[in-house]
């Protein structure tokens, strides 16, 4: 058995992977020609180069795993990887986990006819898999780098594919070919964007995930009137954002919130990780009270645009600016307690041209967003 039946089979063991015309599309698409390098880990929060000269390239590649392939939006990193080792740098492409790509096709749910608009190009691996199942003449594609579009566009044509793809902003979706049956984010969004909403057929539907730190996660929505309704899938999936959605300002609140003095500081019966980490079931809804709100670790810190932050170490959170948010953390996870502990899939969404929210699964509780 080959790397990538083996990468296939475990998609298919996991329940990711049932619908025969995709199990076929990653049986037969080669992801090495998507991926003739990437970046992977290194040490002390390094990124190293991998080539398709490295021995353990191809085992790399059927991983299923993301695989980094742009840092900082620029290709002078890889270059400098290649010069000199490992680099610092933060991923702004990449070809997705494998399991989140088999999620999002599934849930595109698409059938004989139907096209789709793809928002982040990426490697090309996604577009060739679409590709695959409907025809290239089904599939648009959009990136907003023109060097990652044109790298992709030539892997494409080397897998045998040539779907319509545009080095354009994937927030504007792309007119020019609408409107869709399907719109497929593979990077994560603040809002859905109201171009999608307007280029999706009736009925048509949207898959995306959400670029938030806290209560992230896949929705799909149907498109009837354009109003965008549907559900927060069971199945967790975190993307790069859209580039217009990336939270810029985080970067330095983050690193002040490492030493600023603390305005309040007391102990803590909520532990860190049931507020931050995707696996708790409270991470969600703690997105829902804190928006806004970005994270990092090592100590855990939570910050806002408004200037609130917040450090967790141990039993004991610092805070400063005009809001406590552990505080507001706190009655989150009450309040959620009290309405019987909701996970992400008791929750639906919906967009409209004017307004978006959340809502839970019998309950009059909305969070605009």
């Amino acid at each position: 058995m080959n790397l990538r039946d083996e990468l296939v089979d475990s998609l298919l063991a996991a329940g990711v992977l049932a619908d025969p015309r995709w199990v076929s599309a990653f049986r037969e698409v080669p992801r090495h020609v998507f991926l003739p390098g990437f970046f992977a880990p290194g040490p002390g929060g390094t990124w190293r180069a991998v080539t398709a000269d490295a021995p353990e390239h191809l085992a790399l590649v059927y991983r299923n795993q993301v695989r980094v392939t742009q840092l900082d939006g620029s290709d002078a990193a890889w270059e400098q990887a290649l010069r000199s080792g490992p680099v610092h740098g933060v991923p702004t492409s990449s070809s997705s986990m494998p399991t989140i790509m088999a999620i999002m096709l599934e849930a595109l749910d698409v059938r004989r006819g139907d096209t789709v608009l793809e928002i982040g190009t990426g490697t090309g691996y996604n577009a060739a898999l679409l590709c695959h199942v409907l025809g290239d003449d089904a599939v648009t594609s959009v990136d907003v780098d023109p060097g990652v579009s044109a790298r992709a566009v030539a892997a494409l044509a080397v897998a045998g594919h040539r779907p319509h793809c545009s080095a354009s902003d994937g927030e504007l979706g792309f007119p020019a070919r609408a409107p869709y049956s399907r719109v497929l984010g593979t990077c994560a969004v603040s809002r859905v964007p109201v171009a999608w909403l307007e280029q999706v057929e009736p009925g048509g539907v949207i898959v995306t995930t959400f670029n938030r730190a806290l209560g992230a996660g896949l929705v799909r929505l149907v498109v009837r009137d354009g109003v965008a309704t549907g559900r927060v899938l069971l199945d967790d999936g975190r993307f790069m954002p859209l580039r217009a959605h990336n939270h810029a300002w985080a970067d330095q609140a983050l690193e002040d919130a490492l030493h600023a003095p603390a305005e309040t500081s007391r102990t803590t019966p909520l532990p860190a990780r049931t507020v931050v980490d995707p696996v708790s079931g409270f991470e969600f809804f703690a997105g829902l009270a804190l928006p806004g709100v970005v994270a990092a670790g090592d100590p855990v810190r939570l910050v806002h645009p408004d200037g609130s932050w917040v450090r967790h170490n141990g039993s004991v959170v610092d805070q400063g600016g005009p809001r406590e948010l552990w505080t507001v953390a706190e009655e989150a996870y009450r309040t959620w307690r009290g309405l019987g502990r909701p996970r992400r899939q008791h929750f639906t969404f919906t967009a409209t041209g004017d307004a978006q929210w959340f809502a839970l699964d019998g309950s009059t509780r909305t969070w605009p967003i």
